[in-house]
């Protein structure tokens, strides 16, 4: 990586260590590697797509005609953005950069092949349900057993508890399920969030951005000391690869902005789902994330109500799911959803923060 190589060639250190900088290398090469291959990659994929992602024939009335012929799979641009400024920017001596890779790189292969399907028999059934949740689950459980191994045995399977950072819940084997349900879960929400343009990048860049400071405070002894935060080294460098999937969304969204040139498909959605879900497994934040990602919990849950409510009652609580939806059919324009959910999700961040900030022992 650059990092490694100039301050080994030309003994720079100074200049190179400082997180801060490597941070801002990370996000502007995501910036910048999206900006150069963002046209291209669109027009391969309008190429290879004729008809673009498939819509919903159930869904909002305006979607066939505003959203018709819109390319999928973006995602690969946000996944080659995020990689290659990760591995230029990162320490590659880290492990927890390559078990978070490697859950990205996983994830982002099952999204791209239901979203190959979906496209090839162009119509919104792709991969098998049960299929696809047995992949997740295989790829969740095979990064959970190696985050343990490098965990303390007598911390190993421990939660952080909101409010009361420095105190830890010790979950038994149960913490096996409960990560690979958090990973999973966290997936598959910014994945049923993924409905409008521009609606779940930002949101996922946001988190991105919280997770890139707790990520650095609790690898820090005097700031996790301070802030009464259970301390875990070596999480520093999940800083830069926060930073590098906050450079990657930003400069997706350029081209993800409504009207959308192209979606990101669940080649992008699972990808970044599941990389925040694994980081914050590492950093022992999963319950913070539940709160700072509370708008996919919402989308996520409104899902769950109207599924159940139409099942047990054959009534439907909401005239569509998930929530973004409902707001379409009740008359409220995209881009107000879009905005006011955005807003959502910064005062979602802005608490969780607070929390961190006057937690107690």
């Amino acid at each position: 990586m650059i990092y490694d190589f100039i301050t080994n060639k030309f003994n720079i250190i100074n200049i190179l260590s400082p997180l801060s900088f490597r941070c801002s290398g990370a996000v502007l090469t995501a910036l910048f590697i999206s900006f150069i291959l963002g046209p291209s990659a669109i027009h391969w994929l309008k190429s290879n797509q004729v008809n673009g992602q498939p819509i919903r024939d159930n869904g909002p009335e305006s979607h066939p005609i505003s959203k018709k012929g819109t390319p999928t799979m973006g995602g690969l641009l946000i996944l080659s953005a995020l990689i290659i400024s990760t591995v230029l920017w990162a320490k590659l001596s880290n492990v927890y950069i390559w078990i978070t890779l490697f859950i990205n790189i996983s994830f982002g292969a099952i999204g791209f092949l239901d979203d190959w399907l979906k496209i090839n028999r162009k119509n919104i059934k792709g991969l098998k349900v049960k299929l696809k949740l047995a992949a997740q689950v295989a790829v969740a459980t095979g990064a959970t057993l190696a985050i343990l191994s490098t965990f303390e045995r007598t911390t190993a399977f421990d939660i952080v508890l909101p409010f009361f950072n420095n105190v830890l819940l010790d979950l038994g084997w149960f913490f096996i399920p409960f990560a690979v349900f958090t990973i999973i879960g966290a997936a598959n929400a910014v994945n049923l969030t993924d409905g409008l343009d521009g609606l779940a990048i930002m949101p996922v860049i946001i988190i991105g951005s919280v997770f890139a400071l707790i990520s650095y405070i609790v690898s820090n002894t005097i700031l996790a000391s301070h802030l009464h935060i259970y301390h875990l080294p070596n999480t520093s460098e999940l800083t830069i690869l926060c930073s590098g999937l906050v450079g990657a969304c930003l400069g997706f969204l350029w081209f993800n902005a409504p009207p959308a040139m192209v979606f990101m498909g669940d080649t992008g959605s699972l990808s970044l789902g599941a990389t925040l879900g694994t980081i914050s497994i590492i950093t022992k934040q999963e319950l913070m994330l539940a709160i700072i990602g509370g708008l996919f919990v919402f989308e996520t849950i409104s899902v769950i109500i109207q599924v159940a409510s139409f099942k047990l009652t054959g009534k439907r609580v909401f005239r569509m799911a998930p929530l973004h939806h409902h707001f379409e059919k009740i008359g409220w324009k995209e881009s107000a959803i879009v905005i006011r959910f955005w807003i959502i999700a910064i005062i979602l961040a802005l608490t969780g923060l607070s929390i961190i900030n006057f937690s107690f022992a």
